[in-house]
């Protein structure tokens, strides 16, 4: 069994910014990624391009440039990938951890490799490992898909794509604009009112001249081989369908969280307990850090805004070590 003094579960930008500020500190730490570097971000849309500017995504003051105002997913790959393998971070990828326990002052961590105990463990796992099912029939058909990565696959087929949140705009207008016959369903009665501003009208406009049709207030009811039947203010409709993209959103693990002990709020927002000013849960010694921290709520909390995260953290783990 490995002792290393911190462990930080998630090899994402903010798990990447903890590492940096560890590594600057002097604590022996050991980022356990389950997939590459950066797992989340290299299964985003190969064309996304962030609603944040390029500053606003980098971490330790690390420049980050790119064409655009607003970098995309592959410039974004490049910056953090080079910031982990420059600064020699200690990091082991495709390392899935399955378990994390306190047992008197150590944490003990099972991963599908090893096992580890540490005296600190930081949870910076982000949000995009499970997808909110719909839970209608047929939505485990293999013609049903909650991740979306490239356009091309979909050309001169009819494609549905449930959701009006950025990811299914974009897939909408990706996959339109590369060929497919495009029907977004969509249960409330207009676009999400966070979709990216330059957006927006480029939906809308599609969706008014007939380029891509939409059903509002609408809700699939089944998913068939050859069709899906969804129900709207008018009655049920019966639409015509190859595949369907169903872009509902995402949500933290909770269930590992629970597993490790930290305590989630009794309603449907689940938020994780911890302490604002120092980013430690109800176990001492165990941090959160990055999207996790919004529960449910996955839109409050961003690279832009949580990678201060990193030094709140490792600040407070210096002092505990001093006090101690």
């Amino acid at each position: 069994m490995k002792h290393i003094e911190l462990i930080i579960i998630g090899g994402g930008p903010i798990g990447i910014a903890c590492g940096l500020e560890a590594q600057k500190k002097g604590i022996d730490y050991l980022i356990i990624e389950k997939g590459p570097i950066v797992n989340s971000l290299f299964n985003y849309p190969v064309n996304m391009q962030f609603f944040s500017s390029s500053e606003k995504l980098e971490i330790d003051n690390i420049p980050f440039i790119s064409n655009e105002a607003k970098p995309k997913r592959n410039e974004a790959l490049e910056y953090y990938r080079r910031i982990v393998t420059s600064n020699n971070l200690t990091i082991n990828l495709f390392e899935k951890v399955y378990s994390a326990k306190k047992e008197g002052n150590l944490f003990h961590i099972q991963t599908e490799k090893d096992t580890y105990t540490s005296n600190y463990i930081i949870v910076a796992t982000g949000f995009y490992d499970i997808p909110n099912k719909i839970n209608v029939p047929g939505e485990e058909l293999p013609k049903v898909s909650h991740y979306y990565k490239d356009p091309h696959f979909f050309a001169k087929q009819k494609l549905a794509v449930i959701g009006a949140s950025n990811s299914a705009v974009d897939a909408a207008l990706e996959c339109y604009r590369k060929g497919a016959d495009v029907t977004m369903i969509v249960r409330s009665p207009e676009i999400g009112k966070r979709v990216k501003y330059w957006v927006r009208p480029d939906i809308e406009n599609r969706i008014k001249e007939g380029s891509i049709h939409s059903f509002y207030n609408a809700n699939v009811k089944e998913i068939h081989s050859d069709k899906l039947l969804i129900t709207t203010p008018e009655g049920e409709v019966s639409i015509e369908n190859d595949y369907v993209l169903a872009l509902t959103g995402y949500m933290p693990n909770f269930e590992f969280l629970e597993n490790i002990g930290i305590e989630l709020s009794d309603d449907k927002k689940k938020y994780p307990q911890y302490d604002e000013n120092t980013m430690e849960s109800n176990i001492n010694g165990l941090y959160l850090a990055g999207v996790i921290c919004g529960g449910m709520d996955t839109h409050v909390w961003f690279i832009e805004n949580s990678r201060i995260h990193a030094k709140t953290i490792l600040n407070h783990i210096v002092t505990t070590k001093q006090d101690s």
